[in-house]
């Protein structure tokens, strides 16, 4: 199996993705998707935290930007909308399914965590749970992998191809 293709993460990387969260970021083992000015949009997360946590969600959204506009989504209960929309579609509910599978087959090349296996994030393959989570499986996949993930970036206030990012350069100076 190889490995999804994460850009490698730099020092630089970490430390404008702690900047993004406010606080220090954990177990960034890769970059899976960057803003159009370079900044990390979506970094890969080991299933395994260094303290033995089993963490599941491998494609974990950073940038505080695209972190609000899947925010505000979710206020709109727009999640029961794609509820139904999987409910009601054979081949939206195929793809999603077949997202979930592609998911857990990406976070497979990290390690095997036992404590997870099957579990993938944002509530595939079921139901709709966790925008944030759907929306950065999209952006590190690419355009037609996660389909509830592309309806929700398409219907976002946000995307990667306009930075909205803030100088992390200086944000320590």
């Amino acid at each position: 199996m190889t490995r999804p293709p994460f850009a490698p993460v730099t020092e630089d990387d970490i430390a404008i993705v702690s900047a993004q969260l406010g606080r220090p970021a954990r177990n960034v083992v890769g970059i899976a998707a960057r803003c159009v000015c370079g900044a990390p949009t979506v970094v890969a997360t080991a299933p395994r935290l260094a303290d033995g946590t089993p963490f599941p969600t491998l494609y974990y959204l950073t940038h505080p930007a695209a972190t609000a506009a899947l925010s505000f989504l979710e206020a709109t209960q727009v999640m029961n909308e794609y509820n139904q929309l999987l409910s009601d579609d054979e081949q939206v509910r195929s793809r999603y399914r077949r997202a979930h599978e592609g998911f857990l087959a990406d976070r497979e090349t990290l390690g095997t965590v036992p404590e997870i296996a099957g579990i993938s994030s944002g509530g595939m393959p079921e139901r709709v749970k966790c925008l944030h989570a759907l929306a950065a499986h999209a952006l590190a996949a690419g355009p037609g992998v996660n389909p509830i993930g592309d309806l929700a970036l398409a219907r976002a206030a946000w995307t990667p191809d306009v930075c909205e990012c803030l100088d992390y350069t200086t944000a320590d100076e």
